[in-house]
């Protein structure tokens, strides 16, 4: 026969002030800072396109075609050769390609809500808007390298910046500013709609009649008057225009002023309203 012998220790009391000392430091490492949490979900969205290169078709192959594309579609018939057409085209096209990526915000948002990753940064003690500001931060870089791109090809095409390095430099911080701030919109829509497909669906409904229904294209005087009255309004022609401008060594201080304007109202009413849902998810 064999007998099963059960041995039982016999644990130590364990009394409040003990385990209060196990779980509590006595000194706590100092909570982030609001920048340096930004920083560190940017630096997550690089790395999310290290491991995914695949997301920089939007930035690299998707603004070549569009400079090949319009440059030689329409630059006989609208200007009489695609060489004078691009000095007019190549900043438009490089401020409606940047304006359009800038939707994938909305989209990237929408994923890591679905996946639930936003409920594990929601429990984290940090400054609450970092991880908006970090998916703007990191979409910056993707908007400079869209930029450089397209400008490498205008001038292989044939495109001559009046206004040097300064003013391309100029032209590129305006465009990547006025993204960044054109992106709350799209967070806010990743935040409040269901699925990733509802999220492009409206972000294409929005995005669309503003970037075409300016003067990226054309000059709008050949236009309707009453179509002029939008055009001319418009956030992307006024963004436009500056970017032109200051590219082309004019420095149009009222079009940079209105693009800066631009850019601080949205903010101003989609940042808010991108937190308040944010909180509330």
């Amino acid at each position: 026969m064999s007998t099963t012998t059960t041995e039982t220790k016999e644990l130590a009391p364990v009394s409040a002030e003990s385990l209060a000392a196990l779980l509590i430091s006595k000194e706590r490492p100092p909570r982030p800072s609001a920048w340096s949490t930004s920083m560190t979900f940017g630096w997550r969205a690089i790395l999310k396109i290290k491991h995914v290169p695949e997301q920089l078709f939007d930035v690299t192959a998707f603004p070549i075609m569009m400079v090949l594309m319009y440059t030689y579609l329409f630059g006989g018939a609208l200007a009489g050769s695609p060489k004078e057409y691009i000095q007019f085209l190549l900043p438009g096209i490089l401020v409606m390609s940047v304006v359009m990526i800038t939707m994938y915000t909305g989209v990237s948002v929408n994923t890591d809500i679905e996946k639930g990753v936003f409920d594990r940064f929601r429990s984290l003690p940090i400054w609450r808007p970092s991880t908006m500001v970090g998916y703007l931060l990191g979409d910056a870089l993707r908007y400079t390298i869209a930029s450089v791109v397209m400008l490498t090809v205008g001038i292989i095409l044939g495109y001559r910046p009046g206004g040097g390095i300064g003013g391309v430099l100029a032209g590129i911080a305006l465009l990547v500013l006025f993204s960044f701030a054109f992106s709350w919109i799209w967070t806010m829509f990743g935040l409040m709609l269901r699925t990733e497909k509802s999220v492009m669906g409206v972000s294409m409904m929005v995005i669309f009649p503003l970037t075409f229904l300016s003067n990226v294209f054309v000059d709008p005087k050949t236009m309707p008057g009453w179509l002029q009255a939008f055009v001319n309004n418009s956030p992307i022609t006024h963004l436009a225009s500056a970017v032109r401008g200051l590219m082309g060594g004019d420095w149009p201080t009222a079009e940079v002023a209105w693009s800066l304007g631009w850019a601080g109202l949205f903010v101003l009413v989609f940042g808010p309203i991108t937190m308040r849902l944010y909180n509330r998810k």
